[in-house]
């Protein structure tokens, strides 16, 4: 292959996070990627993969007090499970990491810095619910109630399962902490925000470029449509995660340091390999060197990745992604997973009954440059395996 024809491509796979095995959800994007990549390693060019874990959150704190261990604890032996179910998948990643690194905390304080330079963090004080049990803020899935509408008990803080009612947790009738059972009450906080209002004319023409499919830009569109509001970018202690340079008791919220880990992995990456990290991220060198980066997610968090990740990136002088490639949900028998259903199948539980191949080959046969949703349809699965796989190309 010719020099000029030669590409040099970063290519990433949203965070899974490190609060319990994988499912086949996170194995439908993880295929999707590794054949991509496989596809340009296979056309000679340098495709370098890189993933980790999300680490960081109340979650993740919750969990692991719950098993009675440290926090990191808890991400080292997810990490270890992770890795090799995605090993066992045959997925190739270059450098599988983890959020809960110094690389990470390097970045993640060097982008704040730069953007509290230029005036684009703000500071205000907002009231919220918080345990006083566990001296704990509470979001809003850590607060039930019965629902204000239909009075269905056991409802969670923002939405009713039974009628569908959307609502603040403040409106929900006898509340309780799910961690405590205490009830809730209402306390005030300062916290720290991107100010992504001041962004609009930069996303505009972002979203009007092709770095996007044309159903996630129209989708995102609907954000600015609506008037960006400022990104609640902290949380309280305790909370696990990066504290808040000269912020005391304020620690990043898991979604700014969670895209920051890409860079994160591929600077490790980068510590045992000839690359250049710069030639990658730097947002002059990129151009320079010509180099791409692509990012493979599903649609539910699209917002992170197409609207608050850019203008990040863009304050701190870091290069745009070249692309972002949304998937759909996968769907089990044309139903959401559900695990009372039985169809909320962990990729352990499929790799001790079939062989990596087979689901490789459905997803692939299924996926499209849409973001549609995805069904296993167990029936097909079997048929194509059959069919496809045994009757025609084992039989060739």
């Amino acid at each position: 292959m010719s020099e000029k024809n030669h590409r040099r491509i970063l290519v990433t796979s949203a965070l899974p996070y490190a609060n319990g095995p994988l499912h086949l959800g996170h194995l439908l994007e993880h295929i999707q990627t590794d054949i991509w990549v496989r596809y340009q390693r296979s056309r000679g060019h340098e495709c370098h993969y890189v993933c980790a874990d999300d680490t960081h959150g109340t979650a993740i704190m919750l969990k692991a007090e719950q098993q009675q261990q440290t926090p990191e604890q808890l991400i080292a032996n997810v990490q270890a499970q992770h890795c090799n179910d995605f090993n066992d998948f045959l997925i190739s990643h270059d450098n599988y990491y983890s959020t809960h690194s110094e690389e990470n905390r390097y970045f993640s304080e060097q982008i704040y810095q730069k953007l509290h330079e230029q005036n684009l963090i703000a500071e205000r004080s907002i009231s919220q619910a918080f345990d006083s049990e566990k001296q704990l803020f509470l979001a809003d899935r850590y607060i039930k109630g019965k629902c204000p509408k239909c009075h269905a008990p056991d409802q969670y803080g923002d939405n009713c399962e039974v009628c569908g009612a959307t609502y603040a947790p403040t409106d929900l009738i006898d509340p309780f902490s799910t961690i405590s059972g205490a009830e809730p009450i209402t306390k005030e906080s300062v916290h720290y925000f991107f100010k992504l209002p001041e962004f609009n004319g930069f996303l505009t023409q972002w979203l009007s470029n092709d770095n996007l499919q044309p159903a996630v830009a129209n989708k995102l569109r609907e954000w600015l449509d609506a008037g960006l509001q400022e990104w609640d970018i902290s949380r309280d202690a305790p909370y696990f995660g990066f504290e808040i340079p000269n912020a005391p008791g304020k620690f990043f919220y898991v979604w700014l340091d969670a895209p920051i880990g890409y860079m994160a992995s591929f600077k490790h990456y980068c510590q045992s390999k000839p690359l250049n990290f710069d030639d990658f991220w730097d947002q002059q060198q990129a151009v320079e060197t010509g180099t791409e980066l692509f990012h493979f997610i599903g649609k539910d968090i699209i917002n992170f990745h197409g609207l608050f990740w850019p203008a990040m990136l863009n304050a701190s002088q870091l290069r745009l992604p070249t692309a972002i490639h949304a998937h759909g949900f996968l769907m089990v028998n044309g139903e959401k997973m559900s695990k009372s259903r039985g169809t909320f199948i962990m990729a352990r539980s499929y790799l001790t009954h079939f062989k990596p191949e087979y689901l490789r080959y459905f997803f692939a046969s299924k996926l499209s440059s849409g973001i549609d949703d995805i069904d296993l349809n167990l029936e097909d699965f079997v048929q194509k395996a059959n069919s496809d796989l045994v009757g025609k190309l084992v039989n060739i």
